[in-house]
């Protein structure tokens, strides 16, 4: 419970609480945290003795974050609602970084293995896993991969040729000098977060950390659906665009961008808010 409350605290999740002694939102927030634990409780505890218990889990900062993330401040979860938790589902960690040096020159690199330990194969004497890319190429028309996405003749395998991708690595040149430099990991998001970091830059007016920060959307025609982040769209947004035939999903986190803004002043980084992202300067 106290791992939950200090994911709170340390605004690892996004809720407004006002932490005054018994007040409306601590006693909330404080009852969704005990109603969590005690369905752990129900779930995984048990004499050590002759029950796994799987302590390494419950006591981590991530598994308290991923628990209480889900915690709405204006209601209550009924109870029967509530279930416990499990083992943190691999998330799409492909890696980005941005990099730029003192003569100007730019380097934005996207990485990946695809899914969680790739194809699970490693190379003998190696020490590093095998990607399992093939997931990228479309099995048959129609068919979706592991992300939803679809795809047609043109993606279809053969030998030599390569699957289609997500990844984005991006620079943006403004009078043919490098001005943006950034990118993200996130799956099939990976293309619409970077078009969004962009597009908060150059029509929103924002600078590079508020930009790869700020919440975003997602949608890539099939499914048809358009993800948003939690409290990422305002009720009168959601109801609009629901109005208009929208079918809108709450979904986790978009991506985990990270970007370098150039300009007259100087080099600027930006790391996302969302995860464990630096922006270093040296």
């Amino acid at each position: 419970m106290l791992n939950m409350l200090q994911a709170i605290m340390n605004q690892s999740i996004e809720l407004p609480i006002d932490f005054s002694w018994n007040s409306s939102d601590y006693i909330h927030a404080i009852t969704e945290i005990e109603r969590r634990a005690y369905a752990d409780r129900a779930e995984h505890l048990g004499d050590a003795d002759f029950w796994n218990v799987p302590i390494e889990m419950l006591l981590s900062e991530s598994y308290a974050i991923e628990r209480a993330s889900n915690i709405d401040l204006s209601r209550a979860t009924s109870s029967q609602d509530v279930k416990h938790g499990g083992p943190i589902k691999e998330s799409e960690e492909t890696t980005h970084y941005s990099v730029v040096d003192k003569e100007g020159n730019a380097v934005a690199v996207t990485t990946t293995i695809n899914w969680g330990w790739g194809n699970g194969v490693t190379v003998t004497g190696a020490g590093f896993l095998l990607n399992n890319e093939m997931d990228d190429f479309s099995i048959k028309p129609g068919m979706p991969n592991a992300y939803g996405l679809l795809g047609n003749e043109a993606n279809a395998i053969e030998p030599t040729k390569r699957p289609l991708s997500s990844m984005t690595p991006t620079i943006v040149l403004k009078h043919d000098k490098p001005f943006l430099v950034l990118g993200t990991p996130g799956g099939s998001t990976i293309i619409t977060s970077v078009l969004q970091n962009i597009l908060n830059v150059t029509l929103h007016d924002m600078n590079i950390k508020e930009a790869v920060s700020s919440p975003r959307f997602h949608s890539q025609w099939q499914p048809d659906m358009v993800f948003y982040e939690k409290y990422g769209l305002s009720h009168d947004v959601i109801e609009n665009l629901k109005s208009r035939g929208h079918n809108i999903i709450l979904r986790g986190n978009i991506g985990e961008a990270n970007g370098i803004m150039i300009n007259e002043k100087g080099y600027w980084g930006g790391a996302d808010s969302r995860g464990e992202n630096t922006a270093i300067g040296y």
